[in-house]
């Protein structure tokens, strides 16, 4: 991702949007998965984003969030890192869980829907699922939403409409951070909380921080022999 897409991405965390005392840094991974699209693109993203992530706390960082809600790499970094670790798709769903009886996950494709049913699984959220929605509209990870706002909102809010009246979802979560600018708009357009999983994700990890929290050992055991120097190797 060029400086330009990941200047997209770090819109997300306006400066008034982050606490005290904190820095996010938005740091892309040298090489991947293009669109995410299909189980090819699946593996290479849990590699990249680990493979990315694996030397954060060495140099020094408090927590890595991972910037797509496919929550790419999540479990590995766990396992290798000491220092919180946190999903935008497992911080979403979790909010959403206490916002509301029944989410959707609205996306833009439903290319997109294996990366959800993955964690879905995972985390066994599905009986508060109340439905995956897509707007059928190939994305563009590197501009995002910016320039199609006129037609990509009101697409978004005429499904995330038919989820609520024909899915029964009371709460809607954003299906990816690369669609953010559409937050504000739907949250302003809907009877019902709209969860960008960006912000809720860091919200979650500043809490994290701040209380002096991370992940249990127990739940992601550090390997016996860790392979650092191989997966540095790695780099494509």
């Amino acid at each position: 991702m060029d400086d330009a897409g990941v200047a997209a991405r770090a819109a997300q965390l306006p400066d008034d949007f982050v606490r005290p005392g904190f820095k996010p840094e938005f740091v892309a991974v040298p090489w991947g998965a293009a669109l995410g699209d299909s189980y090819h693109d699946m593996l290479l993203m849990d590699w990249t984003v680990f493979q990315t992530g694996v030397t954060a706390e060495a140099e020094g960082y408090a927590g890595v969030l991972i910037d797509t809600v496919s929550d790419s790499g999540l479990r590995a970094l766990r396992s290798r890192l000491s220092i919180p670790v946190i999903g935008p798709g497992e911080a979403a769903f979790a909010a959403a869980m206490m916002l509301g009886k029944k989410f959707t996950v609205l996306t833009m494709w439903p290319e997109w829907f294996p990366l959800y049913q993955k964690t879905l699984t995972e985390y066994g959220f599905w009986d508060r699922v109340a439905s995956l929605r897509s707007i059928n509209t190939r994305p563009d990870v590197t501009e995002l939403l910016a320039g199609k706002e006129e037609v990509i909102f009101d697409k978004l809010k005429a499904e995330a409409t038919r989820a609520m009246e024909e899915d029964g979802a009371d709460v809607i979560v954003l299906g990816s951070t690369t669609m953010h600018q559409s937050a504000a708009f739907l949250a302003a357009n809907l009877p019902i909380p709209v969860i960008n999983p960006g912000q809720i994700a860091w919200k979650f990890l500043e809490g994290l921080i701040e209380c002096g929290l991370t992940h249990s050992k127990k739940a992601f055991p550090m390997p016996e022999v860790p392979k650092d120097e191989d997966i540095r190797k790695g780099w494509f």
